[in-house]
């Protein structure tokens, strides 16, 4: 019985969706050999509207496959290796909140209130996060899928 509720834990993991996710787009761009046959191809109609109702995690800008390929690349790298481009920024944005901390770690009154308040954020973001990924996971695996029907080697490989 612990495995199995040890399997269902790991199971959503935001480690296994962040792989998962990591995984649908590798395997997108290894099926996808020339992405800029992509570009123009507009989305499913009928999908699209569907997305745009339920909340679309990707830019409404970008409404071909190759705006959603693209993104979900970078998107998948900024998952592996930071966001570089904002590097510098976050850094001064972290000294700002380290000295913001440093002065409250002179007060030292750190509520329990607050400390329960964090850990409700960080579920909130956290279950959030799973969410997002779980979608855009989803979304990789149908760039792929339509870009094999679009070449016409759909089928192939399942």
């Amino acid at each position: 019985m612990m495995q199995m509720v040890e399997t269902y834990t790991q199971k959503n993991s935001l480690l296994n969706a962040m792989n998962g996710f990591i995984g649908a787009v590798n395997n997108m761009d290894q099926t996808v050999m020339v992405p800029s046959l992509l570009r123009d191809v507009p989305l499913e109609h009928e999908k699209e509207q569907e997305e745009r109702s339920t909340g679309n995690y990707l830019r409404d800008a970008e409404v071909d496959m190759f705006g959603y390929y693209t993104q979900l690349k970078a998107i998948r790298n900024d998952i592996q290796w930071g966001a570089l481009g904002r590097a510098e920024e976050m850094r001064r944005k972290e000294k700002e909140s380290l000295a913001q901390e440093a002065t409250r770690a002179n007060d030292n009154e750190a509520s329990e209130e607050e400390q329960v308040d964090l850990e409700q954020l960080f579920r909130f973001h956290l279950k959030g996060l799973h969410g997002v990924l779980s979608k855009l996971t989803h979304q990789a695996n149908d760039l792929t899928h339509r870009y094999k029907q679009e070449i016409g080697i759909a089928g192939w490989g399942q």
